[in-house]
């Protein structure tokens, strides 16, 4: 029989929430090597929004940033070529990294973090904290979902790396160890640390063994109500309008305006949370050819419905301009229909297409837009890059090269959804 703790001695029916909070933070900083700001009880931030924000006004400086697919270093650069992050910033600096260095800049980022490279989680974790950081300086750092974040949740794992596949594996290990932490404080803990794990399955047909456990790993972190969804993807906006600019991944058609802007963004954060079941489905309104993360009539080439995409922005009251990632542009940032459908996806990713780092800046309530692109300096470092990869590829081109989970599987064609036990 265990002796009871001497009274000098804090228990953990006294100390519960400070060891919740050292797991959480021990987890943070072993997974992302950045500490989250805490605060003391009597001066605790308000809570995040349970429906995510749909309609902002416009600050004096707004900034849009494409698709960023799992590539930490030239998400840094994109972040630093808009002066949103200090010059010195760099992936082995963390902190320095999610420090906001643009005051009262309203940037937003335009979905696709996750999926096509390994430094997923990395990024989520320091979008996050860059995010919290801009509030305390009197700015805004927004990003909104896209068509792999609404995939992921669903089980759908096509576009991962070996790398990505890694990177959580890794992740459940320091979570478990953070689990472990918060089960000595016992039943004192309220509410009880839930494990994600259960109900996951442990072996994938059709996948090779060695990846099993990142299989296991992502499904668990991102699944509805997964640890990682639900704190990095569950409050992001899948439409938001800032002041005269609706930004979007895909794009929106009549219905979806029809169908409620406000709407489309609480029933998706709903099935983030696991509001639905562990196995529902995505709502409507992101799944198919013509949902708002999938849809590219107004970003694939420069022959699009202008017509119809007046009307569209018609329908919102004030809006002149839609912003939309999805669609690589080889031209870089760009815009048709007389400016009213602006493309910011560059292909940046060194895992889909490796294209030079450029934001757009509006300025002056709309009626100042410009492309900031990557100085020539920085850009010979990526052109380099590219041609050293080109004769890489030349050497090896007797050996057949896959993308993704095809890396991984036997027969990939008809692997689309995981699903988990209730």
């Amino acid at each position: 029989m265990a002796a009871a703790p001497s009274p000098s001695v804090p228990a953990c029916s006294d100390l519960p929430a400070a060891v919740s909070a050292f797991a959480d933070a021990f987890v943070d900083f072993a997974v992302s090597g950045i500490f989250f700001p805490t605060f003391p009880s009597s001066s605790s931030p308000p809570p995040r929004p349970k429906t995510p924000t749909t309609f902002l006004p416009s600050l004096s400086r707004l900034v849009a940033i494409g698709d960023l697919h799992g590539d930490l270093p030239k998400s840094l650069s994109a972040l630093r070529l808009a002066g949103l992050v200090p010059p010195s910033c760099t992936p082995d600096s963390p902190s320095a990294s999610s420090s906001w260095a643009a005051g009262p800049t309203l940037a937003v980022q335009l979905g696709d973090i996750l999926d096509r490279g390994g430094d997923e989680l990395r990024l989520l974790y320091l979008l996050r904290r860059l995010s919290l950081s801009a509030e305390s300086r009197g700015g805004a750092f927004l990003p909104i979902l896209g068509n792999h974040e609404v995939m992921n949740v669903s089980g759908d794992f096509r576009f991962a790396t070996p790398q990505g596949f890694q990177e959580f594996s890794a992740w459940a290990g320091w979570y478990r160890a953070g689990l472990a932490i918060k089960r000595r404080c016992g039943e004192h803990l309220d509410p009880q640390p839930r494990n994600p794990f259960l109900g996951v399955p442990k072996s994938f047909p059709g996948v090779k063994p060695e990846f099993w456990d990142g299989m296991r790993s992502r499904l668990a972190a991102l699944r509805p109500d997964g640890p990682i969804a639900r704190r990095f993807l569950a409050d992001l906006p899948t439409v938001l309008v800032v002041g005269d600019s609706v930004f979007v991944h895909g794009g929106l058609l009549e219905a979806n305006v029809e169908y409620g802007l406000e709407r489309i963004n609480a029933e998706v954060s709903e099935w983030i949370r696991g509001e639905g079941g562990d196995n529902a489905r995505a709502p409507e309104y992101v799944r198919g050819r013509d949902a708002v993360v999938w849809l590219r009539r107004f970003s694939d080439g420069f022959d699009c419905d202008c017509k119809r995409l007046e009307g569209v922005l018609g329908m919102i009251p004030g809006a002149k301009r839609m912003v939309m990632g999805h669609t690589i542009q080889t031209v870089g940032i760009n815009a048709v229909c007389s400016a009213q459908a602006v493309r910011v996806d560059v292909g940046l990713s060194r895992g889909c297409g490796n294209g030079l780092p450029e934001v757009l800046e509006i300025n002056a309530g709309g009626t100042d837009v410009r492309v900031i692109t990557t100085p020539p300096s920085e850009a010979w470092m990526y052109r380099k890059q590219e041609v050293e990869k080109a004769a890489a590829a030349v050497a090896e081109k007797s050996v057949e090269v896959k993308d993704g989970l095809a890396l991984l599987v036997r027969e990939s064609h008809g692997l689309k959804e995981v699903g988990v036990k209730a």
